[in-house]
């Protein structure tokens, strides 16, 4: 058994899997105390690096390609301190780190752990039913069904429309960006009718748009990820890839057939056209959101 316990979190490593705990004091992101202890496969682990540096170092591991939910929901745009594959170490530990790195590489040349992409996630993300409450609504997850209950401050084309309820069966991926405390973030559910809109988040009613607490409105990750276990792996997609980070490339992603865009198109308009009518979207709101819609077809 190789281990390291540090304030930070705990790496142990009994020789088949690397066992990434959280620590519980105050200067542990939330967002990693949230998602708590991560069981690591040693075939899902590329390499692991000590990167001393004069104060503190760091372990750092890299996973294969298309072998974790996690990175692949965030694309690598989780803050440092939120990563949970990183762990600040204490200069007086710095011993004890590189023989934990060291003892990892070695059991990836033995067991010959192949470096090329994953075919499948080896991890499995985050427990469902997960639930989280972030400054433009909750959006709840149960392994089938999204739902999003907006707040008081939501836009009104986003209140006027209710509830939104999303099925695993009719998303097409994914998208996050957090809140960096000085541009807004969103959590995106991509479905195959809102594929071409490019509505923005505050006006999107089937986006979360992130402006509060970046701390708090980190936590959507954690259903970006529960979703994204459970939707087909990236491998399996037309025009698939990876990129260094272990995000899916941002190619065309599964969209309706050409002939479909214009029964899309038209549904989008009919449902702006009645919020307007029944006075939701005033004729400024209506005229900028049906542009934007029209630009996205």
């Amino acid at each position: 058994m190789a281990e390291i316990i540090q304030r930070d979190g705990t790496w142990a490593f009994d020789g088949t899997t690397v066992r990434i705990t959280p620590g519980l004091h105050r200067s542990v992101p939330l967002f990693r105390q949230t998602y708590g202890e991560v069981a690591v496969p040693l075939e899902a682990v590329a390499g692991v690096v000590f990167e001393p540096e004069r104060k503190r170092g760091r372990l750092r591991m890299r996973l294969r390609e298309g072998a974790d939910p996690l990175l692949q929901a965030t694309g690598g745009r989780l803050p440092d301190a939120a990563d949970p594959y990183r762990l600040q170490v204490d200069v007086d530990r710095s011993g004890v780190a590189e023989y934990v790195a060291e003892e990892i590489r070695r059991a990836l040349m033995l067991d010959q752990v192949p470096k090329e992409p994953a075919k499948a996630y080896l991890l499995p993300g985050p427990p469902v039913p997960v639930s989280v409450r972030s400054s433009d609504g909750t959006v709840s997850f149960d392994g089938n069904q999204v739902r999003i209950d907006w707040a008081d401050t939501s836009e009104r084309v986003k209140r006027a429309t209710g509830p939104r309820i999303i099925t695993v069966g009719d998303l097409v991926q994914v998208e996050w960006l957090p809140n960096s405390g000085y541009e807004d973030g969103f959590l995106r559910f991509v479905t195959r009718e809102t594929v071409f809109s490019k509505l923005p988040p505050e006006k999107d009613p089937y986006a979360l748009d992130l402006w509060g607490s970046a701390r708090r409105d980190l936590l959507t990750a954690l259903v970006a990820t529960a979703i994204t276990a459970r939707l087909p792996h990236p491998s399996t997609r037309n025009g698939g890839g990876y990129d260094e980070l272990g995000a899916r490339r941002t190619s065309a992603p599964a969209v309706p057939a050409p002939a479909d865009h214009h029964d899309v198109l038209l549904r989008r308009l009919r449902e702006l056209g009645d919020l307007h009518r029944d006075g939701v979207l005033t004729d400024e709101e209506f005229a900028m959101t049906k542009a934007a819609v029209l630009r996205g077809f």
